[in-house]
């Protein structure tokens, strides 16, 4: 069994998937996911089997043997590997600055009322009345 990591590896898309299977259900069996996951990606257990031993050696997931077969779920928490996502793609396309992201967002969907009115809060709650 791997150990869980503290800072999460970079996770592929279809490795995405995968972890986003197991935060929900986990533990599950290779063919667990892949019976959940298989229709709507085209994958096949081969595939599921792949991606489930890479996210192994990342640290990503644990593997406890269940009989014949093993039973996998997550090494590390969605919310930090979705933090951790968030900070880099904001590093890689904004230079870590957020009112460029911000900015983007505006010019390709309506702000709503209630959104303009978090991102106040949270403007107000950093000290920047």
């Amino acid at each position: 069994m791997n150990k869980p990591t503290t800072t999460p590896p970079p996770i592929s898309d279809a490795e995405a998937q995968v972890m986003r299977q197991l935060w929900q259900h986990a533990p599950q069996a290779a063919d667990e996911i892949a019976a959940a996951l298989g229709p709507q990606q085209g994958w096949q257990l081969a595939t599921v089997k792949t991606l489930l031993n890479r996210l192994l050696k990342k640290g990503a997931v644990t593997a406890e043997r269940d009989g014949r077969r093993f039973l996998y779920a997550p090494a590390i928490p969605e919310a930090a590997w979705v933090a951790d996502t968030g900070l880099s793609l904001i590093d890689r396309l904004f230079g870590g600055r957020l009112a460029p992201l911000v900015a983007q967002f505006a010019s390709e969907r309506e702000l709503k009322p209630d959104d303009l009115a978090a991102l106040k809060a949270l403007l107000k709650k950093q000290g920047h009345d």
